[in-house]
């Protein structure tokens, strides 16, 4: 299958851009460990993204509705870094990236809550009637009794995630700096 930009070269990632961009995503990455709250200051975007995705897949009956939150969540950024990867533009696709693996933090509180029940729940609807979606999920799939290793395992791959997509900024840079010396 030909998609036509496999042979296309990256965007080059320049040396004050790569400081720049190492600083912002250590930056955030020491902050996201240093949090305990399990929620950081961008989890209010992921929310809002969340509670879209109920509504818009919620089109689609109760069942994709309830699992249309995350569904959205997690597919925005993915859909976004997916376009920049086709258009091989390095931050963008790093950007996008990187915060399709933190979802995966935000996404693993919420699960890790699913027998508890503990968080405050947000809801476009009546808050009253409002259902945990991963208590009813792990639930319909018999895991529930699982709910904190899933989400243990769910925030391990983001963390990695977060890390190798920084580690392939560098590896870029480093590459665009070997290729542009005599």
């Amino acid at each position: 299958m030909h998609f036509g930009q496999e042979d296309a070269e990256w965007t080059a990632v320049l040396t004050p851009a790569w400081i720049a961009w190492t600083i912002f995503y250590t930056g955030f990455l020491l902050y996201a460990f240093a949090n305990t709250s399990g929620f950081l200051f961008v989890d209010n975007v992921n929310l809002v993204m969340h509670e879209g995705g109920h509504a818009l897949f919620g089109w689609f009956g109760a069942t994709l509705g309830l699992m249309g939150g995350t569904l959205l969540q997690w597919l925005v950024p993915a859909l976004l870094a997916a376009y920049f990867f086709y258009h091989r533009q390095t931050a963008g696709f790093v950007f996008c990236s990187f915060f399709f693996f933190e979802n995966m933090l935000y996404t693993a509180t919420y699960m890790a809550d699913a027998r508890a029940e503990a968080l405050p729940l947000v809801s476009l609807r009546d808050s009253d009637s409002a259902e945990h979606d991963w208590n009813t999920m792990f639930g319909w799939w018999g895991v529930l009794n699982y709910d904190t290793r899933i989400a243990g395992s769910v925030r391990f791959i983001g963390w990695i995630g977060m890390i190798g997509i920084v580690g392939w900024l560098g590896y870029r840079w480093y590459l665009d700096r070997s290729a542009s010396k005599p």
